[in-house]
């Protein structure tokens, strides 16, 4: 039987807007994430802040959240495919060391 994960409620302020959720997340997590959010407003400068509106601080912020992730997952892929290529080598190295001891065992078997 599947442990049931308790939900709970929990009231975030962000952009200076309250958000009250129900949830299965760590409370400490959600304040954290909303932190961080809050903390990006905030970079964004007393004017934008001043003038814009939750919805449009909001908004921003996303497409900056969007384009961290964008180029996080670039990167990840790029370091995959030289991991890939990296242990593509090496194993290319031991199957050829491999064959070189195998050879010389070989020959060492056909010498009187």
């Amino acid at each position: 039987m599947l442990a049931l994960t308790e939900k709970h409620t929990v009231t975030l302020v962000i952009a200076g807007a309250r958000y009250r959720m129900t949830s299965d997340t760590e409370e400490s997590h959600l304040r954290g994430l909303a932190d961080m959010i809050n903390e990006r407003i905030a970079s964004l400068g007393d004017k934008a802040v001043q003038k814009a509106s939750p919805a449009q601080l909001l908004a921003v912020v996303a497409l900056g959240l969007a384009e961290d992730l964008s180029e996080e997952s670039r990167r990840r892929e790029e370091l995959e495919g030289r991991v890939r290529n990296v242990v593509t080598h090496a194993i290319a190295r031991i199957d050829q060391r491999l064959e070189q001891d195998a050879s010389v065992e070989q020959d060492a078997g056909e010498q009187p």
